[in-house]
């Protein structure tokens, strides 16, 4: 069914702030609304629209003034008002706001006053001004600060429609009290993107490792903890790498954020300062502008292990059986949708050895593997194909442009 009224549908998200499985959702919710409302106008509301405009083009709003690194308290109190008067400007004159995917609802690196605050906000004055808001294959939790917890909890009330990419982001709302009755379970949106052809074959006879890495220095810590946590990280991840080296094989490292790569210029100093000598061509890392990127780079590898949830899901999404090193049970959860329970650590206190079994199993048995991921596959794109549907129904089709 094709829509042939003019409407004007918002699109709200941490976008443009360099995530590639942000940018890699909105990508696949622009290309849902295109296909089903070709004539809407689309505005997103996001973190920087100048980035948003020129990858999606597509008109885009800021919900944020810049902000300076030090700046005083009045400072940062007049930038908050201005944020409110931005924000207003923003959402006005849709039929639809639309939250795509994304851990839209839980406080990774953001105080109750950024994007805690920002949501509440925007669904405020999206439910004043009687737009119908839908969140769509959302992700939720943790929540650790109380004030964030109330704020997204209001924020997610006020939505007329709610699905969440996995169960463990439907309980904790729940667990906040929010009525998740007639709430749905969808797959993560990256799942609706094209993804690059590729032959899916026994591991070759020196086979490529994928290992994403992330800048990761734990969730709500000190500098000094957070400094620990990410060093120690860099470090076993080295004595990972050179274990691969050592037995022959290749290694190929990923990002998954602009702020990846000093994971990776971390990672690969060290790597060079253990191992003088090692074969060229041994260890690749290119940059990768778009989830398109990451999933054509991960074509050439034969396992996967990664950290960034989007990794994942790249991986999976191409076939490349994958050990999750996550920082939050999402990536334990898709693991687990696919059949692959038994290969997830957390990114604080994975075991060498125990990664080492597992990378071995997945190489042992990967055609097994490969048939549970090509299964699990076909299960993800027909769940999101009946939420579509939903969507296209009940709430693209059913709001009437505004006057």
């Amino acid at each position: 069914m094709m829509i042939s009224a003019r409407r004007k549908i918002g699109i709200f998200g941490n976008f443009g702030g360099g995530n590639l499985g942000n940018e890699g959702t909105l990508e696949a919710m622009v290309a849902f609304l295109r296909r089903v409302a070709p004539d809407a106008e689309l505005v997103c509301i996001c973190a920087d629209p100048k980035v948003v405009a020129q990858q999606h083009h597509i008109a885009a709003a800021p919900f944020r003034w810049p902000r300076k690194r030090r700046a005083s308290f009045v400072t940062r109190i007049r930038a908050r008002l201005g944020d409110f008067t931005l924000t207003m400007s923003a959402v006005r004159g849709f039929d639809l706001l639309v939250v795509p995917g994304t851990g839209i609802l839980d406080d990774f690196g953001e105080p109750p006053q950024g994007l805690p605050l920002t949501i509440f906000w925007v669904c405020l004055l999206a439910r004043m001004r009687g737009m119908k808001i839908c969140m769509v294959s959302i992700g939720a939790g943790p929540i650790r600060h109380m004030l964030s917890r109330w704020l997204m909890k209001r924020a997610a009330a006020m939505a007329h429609y709610r699905s969440y990419r996995d169960r463990v982001s439907k309980d904790f709302m729940q667990s906040l009290g929010l009525h998740v009755t007639q709430d749905e379970i969808y797959p993560d949106l990256a799942f609706n993107l094209p993804e690059p052809s590729g032959r899916l074959s026994e591991a070759a006879t020196e086979p490529m490792i994928g290992v994403g890495v992330m800048a990761y220095g734990g969730w709500g810590v000190g500098r000094g903890e957070a400094r620990e946590i990410y060093e120690t990280y860099i470090q076993k991840m080295t004595s990972f790498v050179l274990w691969l080296l050592d037995r022959g094989y290749r290694v190929r490292i990923f990002i998954g954020e602009d702020c990846d790569n000093r994971a990776v210029t971390d990672l690969t100093r060290s790597i060079a300062a253990a191992k003088k000598s090692f074969p060229p061509g041994r260890v690749h890392a290119e940059p990768a502008s778009s989830l398109y990127d990451l999933m054509q780079q991960m074509l050439e590898t034969d396992v996967v292990v990664a950290t960034r949830f989007h990794n994942v899901v790249c991986a999976l999404k191409v076939g490349r059986p994958t050990v999750s090193l996550g920082y939050s049970k999402k990536n334990d959860a898709l693991l687990a949708e696919m059949g692959l329970q038994q290969f997830c650590q957390h990114v604080e206190t994975f075991d060498l050895d125990l990664l080492v079994r597992q990378v071995s199993q997945l190489l042992a048995e990967r055609s097994r593997y490969v048939d549970l991921i090509r299964q699990g596959n076909l299960s993800l794109r027909e769940r999101l194909r009946r939420q579509d549907k939903i969507l296209e129904t009940r709430f693209v089709a059913a709001s009437a442009p505004r006057s």
